[in-house]
């Protein structure tokens, strides 16, 4: 009960004297509101280029240069890493190509075979996987030179030199999907690997009794001499090269690009949690100082709360009280100011950035955050006056009447 009152009372009194509270939340406004629009932009900016960087499935592509040996066992294990979100082998590169032929277009076309399996990143805004030995997704560009579209069939031939003779085979291909433009720019066609290994054994005289083509017997073990492997996230594209290093296996990567912008976002994170923290611990101090000479300058009606019966444990909360009104009013009037920055700065910015795109931007949490960070840097300030507060004696108020 004593506690409500002292809360009723501290807050009459903080709004009875408005031009002093108001003066007290605009001089936490003018510290925050600068900070906001400050972070907004760090966040706008720097989150935006990590986000195209994640969202990128080019920057998590780690691709091996030159060929090698790698056994299905090696891959299996590679491919149950936890920090690896999609792995596929090669074949050969000069195997992994198929002549295609459509009925609308009147040309032939050499593309490149590309391994694919469920959950590819270069497809996964289509959500369909080219499984099987007859079904395949198109490039942008093959797709417009064979003037064909989903749902259409196109014949697929290869040819090669076995026993003296040069065969040629043909192999109709329905096309499930045309993959994105960004998804690969060159004419090709994303194929379950299974297509690329009967395409590989064709060229090498083996047998693929799948599809009738005769030959030797193919070896029981298969070696790949390359494969697709994406990481997990940009994070993780490191520690896999550096894996794959040590195994002596040369990659490339955009690792440099990647640890580049996070760098930058190391930086300017420390550069504004150095501002932030001067900016808090001035106002702090400054609101701290006020709150102690507005407790001065009130000894003698807390000194008569203390003759009515009001603890020293419920006068700290005088000044505590009114630093929270402060913290709440000021962080209102940093976001309003924020608001208007933000607004101005995308507007101005609007010609130069894509569409839905913002450099200066936060979200809901960074509010919620901003308003617990004040709140506490105000109550923490509010204790100086506290200790003040509970060392005036009920007799002062006494010899004041």
């Amino acid at each position: 009960m004593r506690l409500f009152k002292i809360i009723r009372l501290a807050s009459r009194d903080y709004f009875h004297e408005w031009q002093m509270s108001g003066c007290f939340a605009l001089a936490l406004a003018a510290v925050l509101g600068p900070m906001l629009v400050l972070f907004g932009l760090k966040f706008g900016i720097i989150g935006g280029m990590l986000e195209q960087l994640i969202e990128d499935p080019a920057n998590r592509e780690i691709r091996p240069v030159g060929s090698g040996h790698h056994d299905i066992a090696w891959l299996d294990a590679l491919r149950k890493r936890p920090d690896v979100a999609f792995l596929v082998p090669r074949t050969r590169s000069i195997a992994a190509t198929l002549q295609l032929r459509s009925d609308k277009a009147g040309r032939i076309l050499n593309a490149e075979m590309i391994p694919s399996d469920h959950n590819d990143p270069l497809l996964q805004d289509l959500g369909i996987t080219p499984d099987g030995l007859r079904r395949i997704v198109l490039s942008h560009s093959a797709a417009q030179k064979l003037k064909v579209q989903a749902g259409d069939t196109i014949d697929g031939s290869l040819a090669r030199r076995y026993q003296g003779r040069r065969e040629r085979v043909h192999l109709p291909l329905e096309v499930v999907a045309v993959a994105p433009a960004s998804a690969f720019a060159r004419d090709g066609a994303f194929v379950d690997l299974m297509l690329l290994e009967a395409l590989e054994d064709f060229r090498d005289g083996h047998a693929v009794p799948a599809l009738g083509w005769k030959g030797v017997p193919p070896p029981e073990q298969r070696s790949y001499p390359s494969f697709r492997l994406y990481a997990r996230s940009i994070y993780d594209v490191a520690p896999l090269k550096a894996l794959l290093t040590e195994q002596g296996i040369d990659v490339r990567t955009r690792a440099a690009d990647i640890e580049l912008v996070m760098k930058m976002d190391r930086n300017l994170s420390a550069i504004y949690w150095a501002i932030a923290i001067i900016g808090l611990v001035g106002f702090s101090l400054s609101l701290g100082a006020s709150l102690w000479a507005n407790v001065d300058r009130k000894r003698r009606e807390l000194s008569v709360l203390r003759l009515v019966g009001f603890r020293t444990g419920d006068i700290i909360w005088f000044p505590v009280v009114q630093a929270f009104y402060t913290a709440v009013f000021g962080w209102a009037l940093a976001l309003a100011i924020y608001r208007g920055a933000a607004w101005a700065i995308n507007d101005m910015l609007s010609d130069q950035l894509a569409e839905g795109q913002q450099v200066c931007v936060l979200l809901p949490e960074h509010y919620a955050w901003a308003l617990g960070l004040t709140v506490t840097a105000a109550v923490l300030a509010a204790a100086l006056a506290g200790l003040r507060s509970a060392r005036i004696e009920p007799s002062e108020g006494l010899r004041e009447l």
